[in-house]
């Protein structure tokens, strides 16, 4: 089979890396790609937002199998244009798409089919989304409504806070993305990422997994796209997988359908496990990074015919196995994430795999034949172990082998379930 794989960052690398272990594999290819996935891809110069060059490319090459990565091309409707071309392609049409493209509309949607989820309004000026903070007061929760790369989203624990959230996002903080803001409730309990595919009519349950999403030690500081993950999560166990199923995807999964958007893809449902059990935080329609990554690490099965299956309706016919061992994974980002920092730094060593651990490339590029740092989240150090503590030591002894003196990461990602290990 010849598969082109559109991304390119940590999530895609992670996903080259298991494709390219399929006896079923011909040829890979990786638009655009980076340096860690052209170790295991031809890399293609293309640009994914033109549509057409990507249909002639996949022609070109007489690609069986697209796989999309991110989230944007699915929002803008890659893979319908590629199905109409013939071509089997991984991923939801542009209107499946919506449930992560726009909160509000996944909060809609989960009103509809009575899906547990925090209460909430969507509001397209200020002034009434400050009204109801007031009214509500805080802790509440502040969110873009359509795609922020992870920093749309405030939790804000005093009024103060909710409000600056609201002015940011009318304020073009998000660009259009916060043309819309949606305001919820604030969930209490422990968060966990639950991930499940779905060929529109059968649901296929993978793995969980816990990230941080926080830039500092202790779960301090803004929101990031991620600064590290773990896997399994300690919280999911096999009762609350069975209500996240029940309650949650098969729902959304006869939703969906019903509505005329039939979901075919992966969702991965960003949970908070609270006291009444498993409620939606929200969804994304594209695995989730670094959780890909750890996930990628612990799945025994072959990716290929897993995905191929999910594309074309045949879902029922495949089964995927897990190893029992946790694999974590530390983000290495550049500083100042994620805020303002500094590209093209220069990344002097990156350790080379082991049975244990591997290093995926994220945010990185060759200028003039050395390796530099081009974005946010740069390196995944990723590591197995017999359980999270073994997998955390193991993570971290590989980071600190990286030499990039403008990189930094979190020192305590798995602090939850070492600490659960360790009682």
């Amino acid at each position: 089979m010849k598969v082109l794989l559109i991304g390119s960052g940590g999530r895609e690398h992670a996903l080259a890396w298991k494709i390219a272990q399929s006896p079923l594999l011909d040829a890979l290819y990786a638009a655009p790609g980076n340096p860690g996935i052209a170790d295991h891809a031809t890399l293609v110069a293309l640009n994914v937002e033109d549509h057409a060059a990507v249909i002639a490319f996949a022609k070109e090459k007489a690609i069986d199998f697209v796989v999309i990565g991110p989230e944007a091309p699915l929002v803008a409707g890659l893979a319908d244009d590629l199905r109409a071309a013939g071509i089997a392609t991984f991923g939801p049409s542009k209107a499946a798409a919506q449930l992560e493209g726009s909160k509000g509309f996944t909060k809609d949607l989960c009103a509809r089919y009575d899906i547990p989820t925090g209460a909430y309004q969507r509001f397209k000026t200020a002034e009434p989304a400050r009204d109801y903070v007031r009214a509500q007061g805080a802790p509440i929760v502040i969110k873009a409504d359509g795609l922020a790369a992870g920093k749309g989203v405030t939790v804000a624990m005093t009024e103060a806070e909710a409000l600056a959230a609201i002015d940011e996002c009318f304020d073009g903080a998000f660009g259009t993305a916060g043309a819309e803001v949606v305001v919820e409730a604030f969930l209490d309990g422990e968060e966990a990422s639950f991930f499940c595919l779905s060929d529109g009519k059968t649901a296929l349950a993978l793995a969980t997994a816990q990230d941080h999403k926080r830039v500092g030690d202790g779960d301090t500081g803004p929101n990031t796209g991620g600064m590290g993950a773990y896997s399994p999560a300690p919280v999911m166990t096999p009762a609350m997988v069975e209500r996240t199923m029940k309650e949650i995807i098969e729902p959304t999964i006869s939703g969906m359908a019903k509505d005329g958007n039939p979901f075919s893809g992966v969702f991965f449902a960003g949970l908070m496990i609270t006291a009444k059990g498993p409620e939606l935080i929200e969804y994304n329609v594209r695995f989730g990074d670094p959780e890909c990554q750890v996930l990628m690490m612990r799945l025994k099965s072959d990716l290929l015919p897993i995905l191929y299956a999910t594309a074309t309706g045949t879902l029922d016919k495949v089964q995927a196995e897990w190893r029992d061992d946790a694999a974590l994974t530390v983000v290495l980002a550049s500083k100042g994430y994620p805020g303002a920092y500094d590209k093209n730094t220069p990344i002097a060593h990156v350790p080379e795999a082991s049975a244990e651990a591997k290093v995926f490339h994220a945010g990185t590029a060759l200028k003039d034949g050395k390796l530099v740092a081009t974005g946010g989240r740069v390196l995944n150090v990723t590591a197995f172990g017999k359980d999270v503590t073994e997998a955390q030591a193991r993570a971290y002894a590989l980071t600190d082998r990286v030499e990039w003196e403008n990189g930094f990461c979190r020192r305590d990602i798995g602090w939850q379930a070492v600490a659960r290990e360790k009682a």
